[in-house]
């Protein structure tokens, strides 16, 4: 079973890849497709972080933990704000690859601290059952969280899992209409 760096890690390589399918899009089609990709995968992974991981931070690293969560929720923030403008934009608007990448430079910066940093200071405390369950539940929240940005919604235990629950059923029928790479 993975242990839950693997599986946060795996998402950073999708979204690293997803980024480029749209950035080397041959049509707008295309780019819709992986545009919505990501924006799906995206807020289900930074939702799954602040629910799942950035908690963990907290309680096995203690103080330093929490600053940790604080700054890389901080960070989410930022990524939360560009997602949301992203989300809405079409490929052939002048900001449409402006704002991807802005938002994958503040992407890419958040991804190699969690992974210098971040992860091997928390696997460092964790039993291996310990960060295999923390892997499971990463992945089975991802499954009812908001699939869409919402950067105006609580980032922190227990508002954000309120509101994340009253949002995702609205984003899932959002996106039964949106066309996703084949």
């Amino acid at each position: 079973m993975s242990r839950i760096s693997d599986v946060v890690f795996k998402d950073h390589r999708e979204l690293q890849d997803q980024y480029k399918k749209i950035k080397t899009a041959k049509d707008a089609d295309t780019a819709i497709r992986w545009q919505n990709q990501f924006v799906w995968e995206l807020a289900r992974h930074s939702i799954g972080e602040e629910i799942v991981v950035y908690p963990k931070f907290k309680k096995y690293l203690g103080e330093v933990g929490a600053e940790l969560a604080e700054k890389d929720r901080n960070e989410h923030q930022i990524v939360k704000d560009y997602l949301y403008k992203f989300q809405s934009l079409k490929p052939n608007q002048t900001e449409f690859l402006p704002t991807i990448d802005a938002l994958m430079a503040n992407l890419q910066k958040h991804i190699e601290e969690e992974e210098s940093q971040d992860f091997p200071q928390l696997e460092s405390k964790l039993l291996a059952d310990e960060s295999q369950e923390m892997a499971h539940s990463f992945q089975r929240t991802k499954m009812f969280v908001p699939t869409h940005s919402h950067p105006s919604a609580p980032n922190k235990p227990p508002f954000e899992t309120i509101v994340g629950l009253l949002s995702a059923p609205l984003d899932k029928l959002q996106d039964l209409m949106k066309r996703w790479p084949q």
